[in-house]
């Protein structure tokens, strides 16, 4: 019996399906993905790193870090909706609108319903458009590291050091620290 042939999404019509409470709508190279809401724990950590980086993201002008959900659309059959992300810098409000700016690293928090979509599609994808990509793995209290071209991650569980181009000092996220302040020692 032949296979059926899978249905390819595009952006537009994610953006048109109605909204569901705890649902999450993207779509990434065509492919629908459906995942709940985050947990409270999932929250909780991904406020600590928002915490941890927003100082240095304004202190250099690196851009704008951002808080899903987002959008990002990177192409007309992908469209997600990170965690946490940071673009660059946006000129004005109307560019923002506009879609004038692009994402430079991507920070997604793992949890088991997410797990295939954030280590397998969404990294296939930010790693072509040239993303850094870093997956938080709360339970574990490490991040994996994916850099644009990479076969691995590099996997960081004390210190992690971010420093985008053109920016002369790098931020330190203490892993351990950050950890504990979310959930606790």
């Amino acid at each position: 019996m032949p296979a059926l042939e899978q249905r390819r999404w595009t952006a537009a019509e994610v953006r048109a399906l109605p909204e569901v409470p705890g649902k999450r709508f993207e779509v990434v190279d065509g492919e629908l993905l459906v995942s709940p809401g985050p947990s409270f724990r999932h929250q909780f950590v991904l406020s600590q790193f928002f915490t941890a980086m927003v100082g240095y993201v304004h202190q250099y002008n690196i851009g704008a870090l951002l808080w899903g959900p987002g959008e990002l659309e990177l192409d007309v059959h992908t469209l997600v909706q990170p965690d946490l992300f940071v673009v660059t810098p946006l000129t004005t409000f109307a560019n923002m609108l506009d879609g004038d700016h692009r994402p430079i690293l991507v920070i997604e928090a793992l949890s088991p319903s997410t797990a295939r979509f954030d280590r397998v599609v969404k990294r296939g994808r930010y790693q072509r458009e040239g993303v850094e990509y870093w997956i938080v793995d709360f339970e574990a209290r490490v991040v994996e590291r994916w850099m644009p071209g990479a076969t691995r991650p590099e996997i960081v569980a004390e210190q992690l050091e971010w420093q985008p181009l053109q920016v002369p000092n790098a931020l330190v996220l203490d892993l351990p620290k950050v950890f504990a302040a979310a959930l606790g020692a």
